[in-house]
């Protein structure tokens, strides 16, 4: 009775604890501050500075100014901006007028460039008898059959490029889909990767099929050869694409369809084309 009374201390009043322990009546922890500040400024400091473009870069970059060339320039151009020490490819990338949430304005086909790209494409086939046979004199780099497909159900892929099969395949090519779709190598009748005698399509796969496919946004890129490529291939190579895609231009649009086209190596700028060289 009538011992000393604990003392009483207001929320307005501040601790003196230590770290951890809150101040006032903020509520707020000069710790856990200290430790958020920190991880920002680590966040900060692992994002780094902006990227700077290397010196072989920015020296093709002069070289290369922000207008339009006409086609057979470009082809020049975009050869010596390529800053790479290997034989380079040289890609096309085409902006077309199209809408991404309007599934007909989603395009997709398959083209046999009028010259190679340069690239080695291996092929495997899945067929027997003359058809196999056919598919082999063809080029075809493998032949497929019951054991490779077990092997693949095994999750043991060979390392190929493209798959063609007959139509007898197709059943027991069911069960290793899951392998083969992913990687875009099973075979489709809409992909032209279905047919009876599969040498022909081997012969387009080593001489240059490409898909022209618009992504997320509207755009199409592929491939259409080399810095080696003879320049009049690659024209004929960017003409044959061109063509393709406006083949493809969906029946409502009006007007310039095709935006741009850039041609650009695998490294290095990109060069404008002049549509009207097209």
């Amino acid at each position: 009775m009538g011992g000393r009374k604990p003392k009483i201390i207001s929320a307005e009043a501040p601790t003196t604890s230590g770290v951890g322990v809150p101040t006032k009546a903020s509520g707020k922890n000069p710790g856990v501050e200290k430790e958020t500040s920190k991880a920002k400024v680590s966040k900060r400091a692992k994002a780094g500075p902006k990227k700077v473009r290397g010196k072989k870069y920015r020296e093709a970059r002069k070289k290369v100014e922000p207008r339009a060339y006409p086609l057979t320039e470009a082809v020049r151009l975009v050869k010596g901006a390529a800053t790479t020490g290997f034989d380079a490819a040289i890609d096309a990338h085409i902006n077309l007028d199209l809408e991404r949430d309007k599934p007909e304005h989603q395009l997709r086909s398959f083209l046999a460039l009028p010259h190679s790209t340069g690239k080695t494409v291996k092929v495997l086939v899945f067929a027997e008898g003359e058809a196999a046979k056919k598919a082999q004199e063809a080029g075809a780099d493998m032949i497929g059959d019951d054991v490779l497909i077990e092997s693949i159900a095994q999750g043991k892929l060979p390392p190929v490029d493209a798959v063609v099969s007959t139509p007898l395949f197709m059943a027991k090519l069911a069960r290793i889909a899951r392998f083969l779709g992913p990687k875009g190598l099973m075979p489709t009748p809409k992909s032209g990767t279905v047919v009876e005698d599969p040498s022909a399509m081997v012969k387009e796969f080593k001489q240059g099929r490409i898909e022209i496919r618009t992504e997320t946004a509207p755009i199409v890129h592929v491939s259409i050869g080399k810095v080696s490529t003879p320049d009049e291939d690659l024209i004929a190579n960017l003409k044959a694409v061109v063509a393709e895609v406006n083949r493809l231009k969906p029946a409502k649009i009006t007007g310039n369809f095709i935006l741009s086209v850039f041609l650009a190596p695998t490294m290095g700028p990109s060069v404008r084309v002049d549509l009207t060289s097209l």
